[in-house]
């Protein structure tokens, strides 16, 4: 029996782990057992690739490191994760609640190819993740839509006007508007469900966005939460 997974993704600074933290909240209140897992995973040794490559040091720029090459060190820390530390709860039924996924893959690295070739890509992708590493295939995507100018305000709020603070993708808004494109692209082919958070150019309550992302649990996965 496997269990199910649910993705939480969107660009930097678009609250990915505080929508997270407050699913997982609700989740607990609700009395339901659950596996909260993020990507990268830092902690682990296998993320060191991801750590070298977002600090710049296999070069400054997003497309110095292609997207292919750049998915190998995401998708090995991904692959480390499910084996050592939640493989054994999915298979036996358990709720997995991911911060990033492969759709972060998805995201970040299609913004680096012509168009001509985003369909290749995120079917080579799909293969190595979800068949040659056999990692799970989310049972959904809750996709985080928000305007580059708002996310960067918040990351300039989260790093306190620290700007060498942010890594290579963070302080590079020409790749993040990119990003914006590929991410609305992947998430009508994959049929993510996107939630806004901004309207009227003003940010969202993040307590209405949960709601939102909490009816789209129920209605989706029909779980009993």
């Amino acid at each position: 029996m496997s269990g199910r997974l649910i993705t939480i993704d969107g660009l930097d600074g678009s609250g990915k782990a505080t929508q997270t933290d407050l699913l997982c909240r609700e989740l607990e209140r609700r009395g339901v057992r659950y596996r909260r897992v993020s990507f990268p995973d830092y902690s682990a040794q296998s993320s060191a690739p991801v750590r070298m490559y977002l600090n710049g040091e296999f070069g400054d720029q997003p497309g110095d490191v292609n997207a292919y090459a750049a998915s190998t060190f995401f998708a090995v820390d991904r692959f480390a994760s499910f084996a050592r530390c939640w493989k054994k709860d999915y298979l036996d039924g358990g709720l997995i609640v991911a911060d990033r996924y492969t759709t972060s893959n998805m995201i970040y690295q299609l913004a680096k190819l012509p168009k001509e070739e985003w369909d290749g890509f995120l079917d080579w992708i799909q293969d190595l993740e979800y068949e040659k590493l056999a990692l799970p295939r989310p049972d959904l995507t809750v996709y985080l839509e928000l305007p580059t100018e708002i996310s960067q305000k918040l990351l300039d709020h989260r790093y306190e006007g620290g700007k060498g603070r942010k890594d290579i993708h963070e302080r590079n808004l020409e790749f993040l508007s990119a990003c914006r494109e590929s991410a609305a692209y992947a998430a009508r082919r994959f049929s993510w469900k996107t939630v806004f958070c901004e309207e009227g150019k003003e940010l969202r309550k993040r307590e209405e966005i949960h709601e939102e992302i909490l009816k789209l649990i129920l209605e989706e996965l029909h779980v009993g939460i």
